[in-house]
């Protein structure tokens, strides 16, 4: 148990943040499961700019690695354009 008041006060804080992150990183799987399963170009092409968004906040508070976001969204490219 944490004998500081600070220790405490980050223990809650590191939930909230640690609740938030994991929210906020499976919306965006959602969205890239949904984004890949869309048949029609202009649907894809719609949603497209949404999930980089999506992508790239994750990337900016280190949810998920900027290599991995790059990557993603290259992938995503690729399956918009080969629709």
């Amino acid at each position: 148990m944490a004998n500081h008041k600070s220790a405490l006060k980050r223990i809650r804080r590191n939930e909230a943040v640690r609740l938030r992150n994991r929210y906020q990183h499976k919306t965006t799987r959602s969205a890239i499961k949904k984004l890949r399963g869309t048949e029609k170009k202009k649907d894809a092409e719609k949603l497209f700019p949404e999930v980089v968004g999506m992508i790239d906040r994750l990337a900016k508070r280190n949810v998920i690695h900027a290599n991995k976001a790059a990557n993603l969204k290259s992938k995503l490219a690729k399956h918009i354009a080969a629709l």
